[in-house]
């Protein structure tokens, strides 16, 4: 019983931290992501000459872009930012 009780609050906590990742990202990330790609920003992540191949390219393209958007994301905030995308785009989780 212990055991499924807290396999339930990790896939709540999981859930709660991709949701935020997607809010953070869509507040600070999909202007640019539209302007660089004619109004379809989602299409970034769907490029067929995609430069993140990896979980670590990922993070150092978050850093990047969290720098260009000048945007000051905590660490546990940039995690959740890079979970979203890992997972949702990337496959990469």
């Amino acid at each position: 019983m212990k055991a499924l009780w807290l396999a339930v609050v990790l896939f709540s906590v999981s859930v709660s931290a991709m949701g935020n990742g997607k809010v953070l990202h869509d507040q600070s990330c999909m202007q640019c992501h539209a302007a660089l790609m004619g109004g379809k920003a989602n299409t970034i992540y769907q490029r067929s000459d995609k430069k993140v191949t990896s979980l670590a390219r990922l993070e150092k393209q978050v850093s990047g872009c969290a720098v260009a958007a000048d945007v000051n994301w905590t660490s546990k905030q940039h995690q959740q930012v890079v979970d979203y995308l890992a997972t949702t785009f990337y496959g990469l989780k």
